[in-house]
């Protein structure tokens, strides 16, 4: 499947604190064989409180989750159906190309929980087409059409698409603090 690519423009401040153009480019898809079909586009990312003016730099995000006082904005694509890699993929080099491409993400998955996974981010999830299930603890289940939102505080949850077409949503992630209870 051939994933198109998204137009980014950021803005930022000159040196007088007027603001400007400092990028215009397009972003490439994130792709990984051990999900075929799955399409993630890293859009912006910062580690640290954001404070203006600011050139508009991209900041040095290391992780594809944030951490406390980061941010990240994203655009995901779920292909419908079982994401189900090829049977002669090597796995280890594939798990090992998107932990490359996405730093961190293979940490915060559960192995052989169906796509189950935590984060200690707020998630503000807009779906903008087709149809996608979020499942939580206990099997609990919402399905989510386009203009649907989902207000992700930090809970196991996994996402299913159960349609016939892909769906894309948009998400931003803020990080937070957990607390485990003692």
């Amino acid at each position: 499947m051939e994933h198109k690519k998204i137009r980014r423009v950021v803005t930022g401040h000159d040196a007088a604190g007027k603001s400007r153009v400092v990028d215009d480019s397009d972003v490439e898809a994130i792709t990984t064989e051990l999900m075929p079909g799955f399409a993630a586009y890293w859009l912006w990312g910062r580690d640290e409180h954001p404070t203006f003016p600011d050139d508009g730099s991209p900041d040095s995000a290391k992780a594809w989750f944030p951490p406390r006082d980061g941010s990240r904005f994203m655009i995901n694509t779920i292909p419908p159906g079982e994401l189900v890699p090829p049977p002669d993929l090597d796995v280890a080099a594939a798990v090992a190309e998107l932990e490359r491409q996405m730093p961190g993400v293979t940490a915060v998955q559960e192995p052989d929980t169906g796509g189950m996974h935590t984060t200690d981010t707020i998630d503000y999830v807009l779906i903008v087409s087709g149809e996608v299930t979020l499942e939580l603890d206990g099997g609990e289940q919402r399905t989510l059409r386009a203009g649907d939102v989902v207000i992700q505080n930090g809970t196991r949850h996994a996402w299913h698409n159960h349609g016939t077409e892909p769906c894309t949503l948009v998400g931003i992630a803020i990080g937070a603090d957990r607390i485990h209870p003692t």
